[in-house]
């Protein structure tokens, strides 16, 4: 099987893990941070396995440029995620 044919069964499991599972999840813990809540364990988790899948697959999507503008997006709203949430952290520790 050659890498485009085996990248292409990759890239729609983790789409559809994407729409499924991790973008509503991701999207939630965003709205929830942003109104100054603290992130939970079970928050510190899911952002932990979003950070591991986008290393594990990083070789996937610089072999497809067509899906590098979701990877990028996916990791600016974890860079957002997290950067708030540390905010979050400072004040509530103030």
């Amino acid at each position: 099987m050659s890498d485009k044919a085996s990248d292409t069964g990759v890239i729609e499991t983790i789409l559809e893990r994407l729409n499924d599972y991790r973008l509503p999840r991701l999207l939630e813990l965003k709205e929830r941070v942003g109104a100054g809540e603290a992130i939970t364990d079970n928050d510190m988790q899911l952002l932990e396995r979003v950070m591991e899948d986008a290393r594990a697959i990083h070789p996937v999507i610089d072999r497809n440029p067509e899906v590098q503008p979701i990877y990028a997006q996916v990791t600016a709203l974890y860079a957002e995620i997290t950067t708030k949430a540390v905010e979050n952290e400072g004040k509530s520790s103030d």
